[in-house]
């Protein structure tokens, strides 16, 4: 009988070769090889056009815990869902491929986990947390969202958009057959994030899940992936696709 995987890392992946120069998946890699913990690294490519599927298998080869899975381009929340429903450990956590909350902070969220919280998620916005290196207008236009995120869909947290969240395997089974933004995801041609952490905090709460909101660290990366403008408006939209799925009773 195989062991119990007890943590799954799931990492989304879209036109990271930079990343991989930079050697962020390694950093993640050494730290969870070290821990007394078993543990699966699952690598999801998001359908990428520049040479990043080549160097996800060259770095699996020959290491048992890491997996890849080959997406479509349909963005990252169909890439989360997809990373997530096939993880096999009771505990799952998504992070960022370029590691702007690093993975040494998981640290933080496991004692939550372990006191019968099932989402334990990252916070740069509560107190103890602390962000480095980020454009006042990026910090401004992520405090307006979060605003408009409180006042429609979840109330009570103060950074629904971190991207560093664990969950038990019994949220993952019971949220994300719910989740209805992606459902009928069609493939982009474009980046997109949208409000995936909306949708499953939303759930969470709806279906009476224990949150932890963790302060973390956390540094800005510049990238040209996101329109602040374009993606902000795309990301309300969705947030009021939420409150329609709600009333007309999608989430039951």
């Amino acid at each position: 009988m195989k062991r119990k995987i007890f943590l799954s890392v799931v990492v989304p992946a879209y036109n990271e070769q930079t990343n991989f120069i930079n050697g962020k998946l390694e950093a993640v890699y050494d730290y969870l090889r070290k821990q007394d913990y078993t543990f699966e690294l699952v690598l999801v490519d998001d359908g990428s056009s520049d040479g990043t599927l080549n160097l996800l298998h060259d770095f699996g080869r020959g290491k048992t815990a890491v997996r890849v899975i080959i997406a479509s381009h349909q963005g990252k929340g169909p890439t989360l869902i997809r990373g997530l429903t096939e993880a096999r450990g009771e505990n799952r956590l998504f992070t960022d491929f370029d590691q702007a909350t690093p993975i040494e902070e998981i640290e933080k969220l496991l004692p939550f986990r372990q006191r019968g919280y099932d989402l334990v998620i990252g916070s740069r916005e509560i107190r103890g947390a602390k962000r480095e290196r980020e454009p006042l207008y990026r910090h401004l236009m992520g405090k307006a969202f979060n605003l408009v995120v409180r006042l429609l869909a979840v109330r009570g947290i103060q950074d629904t958009q971190c991207g560093f969240k664990l969950m038990s395997e019994k949220a993952v089974e019971a949220i994300l057959p719910k989740m209805q933004l992606y459902r009928k995801a069609s493939l982009r041609r474009d980046p997109f994030t949208g409000a995936f952490d909306v949708e499953l905090l939303f759930l969470a709460t709806k279906l009476g899940f224990r949150i932890a909101e963790v302060p973390v660290y956390w540094t800005h990366i510049k990238t040209d992936r996101v329109n602040p403008i374009k993606d902000s408006w795309r990301m309300f939209m969705e947030v009021l696709k939420i409150c329609w799925f709600n009333l007309g009773g999608y989430y039951r």
